[in-house]
């Protein structure tokens, strides 16, 4: 039987969203979801390590802040506030971050992992 999630509120107020620690120096809330999309915001301290990692979500990553060295499968590059990136299903990435930072990752579908 598959697991159902619900729906967040339909208004959420980030200085009311409890952070998650989900690393040394990464840190997360979840800023809105339902089963077909997610929001959410990763706080990364300078050194902090999104370790690599692969999924079967489509996510897209904006940089609200910061910079990051991004790795996407066999490719990494440099990202700073302003820029985004796109990770296919199922393809290994992570970041290092450089300079402190905030990552606003979309994910499709909800990331299940995220809400246990």
């Amino acid at each position: 039987m598959e697991k159902t999630f619900g729906t967040s509120s339909e208004f959420l107020f980030g200085d009311k969203i409890e952070w998650e620690t989900v690393g040394e120096g990464v840190k997360r809330q979840i800023m809105g979801y339902d089963d077909k999309i997610m929001l959410v915001k990763v706080h990364f301290d300078e050194g902090g390590i999104g370790y690599k990692h692969e999924h079967y979500h489509s996510q897209v990553t904006y940089v609200e802040s910061g910079e990051f060295e991004f790795s996407i499968g066999e490719e990494t590059k440099t990202v700073k506030g302003g820029d985004s990136v796109y990770i296919p299903p199922h393809v290994l990435h992570g970041a290092i971050c450089k300079k402190e930072g905030v990552l606003i990752d979309v994910f499709s579908p909800i990331r299940e992992d995220f809400m246990e």
